[in-house]
Formats: C-alpha cells, sequence, structure tokens
C-alpha cells in the first residue's frame, strides 16, 4: 500500500514519463514526445515504480497503466493544470510554454456538433479526448481516468461541480426511398420489426428508447452496428438504415430532400459538465468555452418523453 511519505517524494519527471506512455500506449512514443532515449523513459518507470512498490504499466501492445498508474497520471495532469494557471497569474507563459494535457470523456455527437469551438478557445491545452456513451462518460471520472466529462447523468460525481449545458436534440430520420419501402403507412411496430435500423455501440439505447416512445414497447432491433457520428448521418441518407441523429448534422440532408423524419416529434438528451474539483479553479477557462459553446448548439432541456 502506498504511504503518504511515498508521495511527499514523487519524481515529476517520472510521473511525465508515466503520463507520455498513458497517452501514447508504448515507451518508444513516450520517449519520442519527450525528447529522451527509450532506455530513460524504461529507467524512469523502474526507479518510480520500485519507490512506490507496485507496478505501474502494463508492458504490450499498447502498454496501459495500471489503477495506481492512472491515479497518479490525474495526479501529474492536476499538479501540470495548477502549474500553467499559476504561470498565467504570474505573467510567465510565452508562446514556447510547455502545453497541459488534459484528458475529458464525452460523446462522439458533442465532438462532432459543437464542442471542437471549445478547443479552439483553449490554445493553451492539449486536449486527450475518451469518447463514450453520453450515459456511460461519467464513468471515466468515477474512476480517476479523466478531470472532466459531459455526460447525461445529471447526479454530481463524488468530488465534482456539476454545470447543467442544455440539450442535443435528435430526430429520426431515413432516406426518403427508405421510408417509402418500410414506413408506407407510418412508424408500426410491424414496420419497426422490418426495417434495418442504426445504432453506435453496443451502449447506445437511444433507438431502443425512441420505439418504446413512438409504440410503448421496447422491440428487438436488427441493426447495423455503425461507430461513428458523420457515417450514422451518411448511412441514413443512403437507405442504409434508419437511426436518431444530432438535429444539427441534419439541417442539410432534409433541406436538401435527403432525409425526411420518421416522426415530428424529438429526443433531447440533457447533457452536463462535470468538473473535478481538484482541476476546478485551472479548468475555469474550460468551463467557460463549455458553457459558451454549449448555449449555441444545444437547446433548454426540458424532459423528453423517450429519453
Amino acid at each position: 500500500m502506498l504511504s503518504l511519505a511515498m508521495l511527499n517524494y514523487l519524481d515529476y519527471t517520472a510521473l511525465a514519463a508515466l503520463s507520455a506512455i498513458g497517452r501514447t500506449g508504448s515507451f518508444d512514443s513516450a520517449a519520442r514526445e519527450l525528447s529522451v532515449t527509450p532506455s530513460a523513459i524504461s529507467q524512469r518507470i523502474k526507479a518510480l515504480e520500485e519507490k512506490l512498490g507496485t507496478v505501474l504499466v502494463q508492458r504490450g501492445t499498447p502498454c496501459l497503466p495500471t489503477p495506481t498508474g492512472r491515479k497518479l497520471m490525474r495526479h501529474a495532469e492536476n499538479v501540470g493544470l495548477l502549474e500553467q494557471a499559476l504561470s498565467k497569474e504570474l505573467g510567465l507563459t510565452s508562446e514556447n510554454s510547455a502545453r497541459t494535457s488534459l484528458r475529458i470523456a464525452l460523446n462522439a455527437d458533442s465532438l462532432a456538433t459543437w464542442f471542437c469551438p471549445v478547443m479552439a478557445a483553449c490554445p493553451d491545452l492539449l486536449f486527450q479526448l475518451e469518447i463514450d456513451d453520453q450515459d456511460h462518460a461519467a464513468e471515466w471520472l468515477k474512476r480517476g481516468d479523466v478531470a472532466a466529462a459531459i455526460s447525461a447523468q445529471g447526479k454530481p460525481v463524488t468530488g465534482c461541480d456539476i454545470y447543467p449545458l442544455g440539450a442535443l436534440r435528435y430526430f429520426a430520420v431515413a432516406a426518403p426511398d427508405y421510408v417509402a419501402r418500410y414506413f408506407p403507412n407510418g412508424v408500426t411496430e410491424a414496420a419497426l420489426r422490418e426495417a434495418p435500423a442504426l445504432v453506435y455501440d453496443e451502449k447506445d439505447r437511444l433507438q431502443h428508447n425512441w420505439v418504446r416512445a413512438q409504440i410503448g414497447q421496447m422491440l428487438p432491433l436488427g441493426a447495423h452496428r455503425l461507430p461513428s457520428t458523420q457515417g450514422f448521418v451518411e448511412a441514413a441518407e443512403l437507405g442504409i438504415g434508419w437511426g436518431l441523429n444530432p438535429a444539427p448534422l441534419l439541417t442539410q440532408g432534409i433541406a436538401a430532400g435527403r432525409l425526411v423524419k420518421l416522426s415530428q416529434t424529438p429526443i433531447d438528451i440533457p447533457l452536463y459538465w462535470h468538473v473535478s474539483r481538484l482541476s476546478k479553479a485551472p479548468l475555469a477557462p474550460v468551463t467557460r468555452a463549455i458553457r459558451h459553446a454549449a448555449r449555441d448548439i444545444l437547446v433548454p432541456h426540458e424532459k423528453s418523453p423517450a429519453a
């Protein structure tokens, strides 16, 4: 077990090596990132593991931090954020100052519709984005793997502050020919059993929830698994399947007649910004950028019957 005395003598050069391995997945890549030799990286990790008496990196392809390694990576990230904030406050930053990495968990649809302006507004940070379903992104925070997360979870994660952002609006859409083939009589149980759907991954329940809202029951859906937000829209336009897509990505397709809505009733998925209290102060500029960008795209949240 680690002791407080051990933590008082952490080698931050070794922690930087550990973080680089976590980001890049290998000792060689970490060495290139830090402009040192792979041998130097190996020696730093070995010395840190011996000092702490525990394995920090699972050697393999890719190399992965152990649970203890992930906690130390988060500690190093927090220290980096605090140092960067202090440097700004003291006027010590310059264009050549090293950028601090920031790990955030968020859903793919947020990245595709409104998150990139946040990155543009925070040029001093190197964003390390972890993509997960909006119902599961907060789990990254609970494990201590990220400093903040965008999630549909409205309950604060322990040790974190939470900011409501609004809701990302979705519509069920398909190509006109597809609708004529599978939904000539509208959205019915028989049609839904026959029509191929689109799902992002095994965690994606959006289509299932929409079906329940439409016909009052859950159905087993024959579905294509397509883990790409842009691919989802393209697949719908090509008549491969029907699916729920973010409204901001549908404007052109609907206007051009490439897509039609299966229902005029949207699903609004509420999103929240969860940020660790340890990182709250240095991440204040990110929080401001998040809330500003969200206001431009997200809608005010009202409970959706299908959400």
